[in-house]
């Protein structure tokens, strides 16, 4: 066997998109104990880093080892009991996501949805709250699915209000579209580096406000081997021992209680995504994010390509376009891979083949990898016989960075 080689790709779909040089450096760095001194250190330069990302003052800022769906299950695994009523928003496949978790943790699941494309009015979700008074209120903030970003301005406070917590899927929107926790009150928050934080799947960063950690450490209980005097059993506790975040809260914080072998070189690059955009200042990276988003919108409808979805609420980081008749969407994908290295994304359930999805994120959200994704497209789409305006995409694009 040949050791790994990977094809050169520019990721521009959207996400994984290419992980940023510096990261996948830090990730090299040799091992460390788990409980050595500057391995703890570390563990709490990286929370005070993320803090910062998160905009946050909470204690319980932290990474959970996997990937940004084992965040999401470590959330709410933990703060739902069988039988609590949890209301989820719908407004595209990642909300569905949130349910079925809710629904395997026990919960008694309440749904609305909105139409693919569009987000929901506040209004909306308050009736549902008041409706349903749910002790949880989970929903997505950017559903890379549909390119929509859910405004969440008013909903933290209206939820403590009435009595419930609220968690937020923020995977593929923080760090390149505006999320402030606790101005907003939100009480749970997991995200992925994957996307806009410019490194590669398997870290979930966290973070959960002061009523969020009471009721998770309402249920507290340390496993057996571990267990010391004193140390309680809760009857109602977490049903998974991998995603119970009260012991997972211990591990990070002053008791160094044992529950797993800390992810280093994960940890290392977790610590690295951070650490970047302190470095650039967190509104740059989202200026930045916003500008290349402005960028590639403008190219594509500068190829006479029409954008899909409510236009006033989507995403910085991802594009979606409609597909012009006649294309076959899978060969223009696979054209671009193949002439050019570069991978865009095709759609799930009711946007398969009518929609692509075309990210701006992370490290690739440059003006560069820009104009060559537009510039590919332009030609792969003249190849498979659309009539789009010699470099119209690019033209306008550079119009756009022109004017910033």
């Amino acid at each position: 066997m040949r050791q790994i080689a990977p094809p050169p790709r520019l990721l521009m779909g959207p996400g994984p998109v290419d992980a940023d040089p510096r990261v996948l450096r830090a990730q090299s760095a040799a091992l460390v104990g788990q409980f050595d001194p500057w391995m703890t250190r570390t563990m709490a330069e990286t929370q005070e880093l993320w803090r910062e990302v998160f905009v946050t003052a909470n204690e319980q800022t932290l990474i959970v080892d996997g990937t940004a769906r084992a965040g999401i299950e470590a959330a709410i695994v933990s703060l739902v009991e069988p039988g609590d009523r949890v209301l989820v928003p719908v407004f595209g496949r990642f909300g569905h996501l949130l349910r079925e978790i809710a629904e395997r943790a026990g919960a008694e699941v309440h749904v609305i949805e909105a139409e693919w494309g569009t987000v929901f009015p506040e209004s909306v979700i308050r009736e549902a709250i008041d409706r349903v008074r749910p002790s949880l209120v989970a929903l997505v903030h950017g559903d890379t699915s549909t390119t929509m970003a859910q405004p969440l301005d008013g909903l933290g406070a209206y939820c403590a209000e009435r009595g419930a917590l609220l968690y937020v899927d923020a995977t593929a929107s923080l760090g390149g579209n505006t999320l402030r926790v606790d101005e907003l009150g939100i009480d749970a928050i997991t995200t992925g580096l994957q996307k806009c934080l410019g490194g590669p799947s398997g870290s979930a960063p966290a973070s959960f406000s002061p009523r969020a950690v009471e009721t998770i450490m309402g249920r507290r209980s340390v496993e057996a081997g571990i267990r010391g005097e004193g140390d309680e059993t809760a009857q109602n506790r977490i049903r998974s021992n991998y995603f119970d975040l009260a012991m997972i809260f211990d591990y990070w914080g002053p008791k160094r209680l044992n529950h797993h072998t800390e992810a280093t070189s994960a940890l290392y690059g977790a610590r690295e995504c951070a650490r970047i955009i302190v470095e650039e200042g967190l509104p740059a990276t989202i200026a930045r994010h916003e500008l290349a988003g402005r960028a590639m919108l403008a190219g594509v409808q500068g190829l006479g390509l029409a954008a899909y979805g409510d236009l006033a609420h989507r995403m910085n980081n991802v594009t979606g376009v409609i597909i012009p008749d006649g294309v076959e969407p899978d060969a223009v994908r696979g054209a671009m891979l193949e002439h050019f290295g570069i991978e865009i994304g095709t759609s799930f359930g009711p946007l398969h083949g009518k929609v692509w999805r075309i990210g701006t994120m992370g490290f690739n959200a440059r003006k560069d990898a820009v104009l060559t994704t537009l510039a590919a497209l332009e030609t792969c789409l003249r190849r498979a016989g659309a009539a789009v305006p010699v470099g119209g995409g690019v033209d306008a694009a550079l119009d756009e960075y022109a004017g910033s």
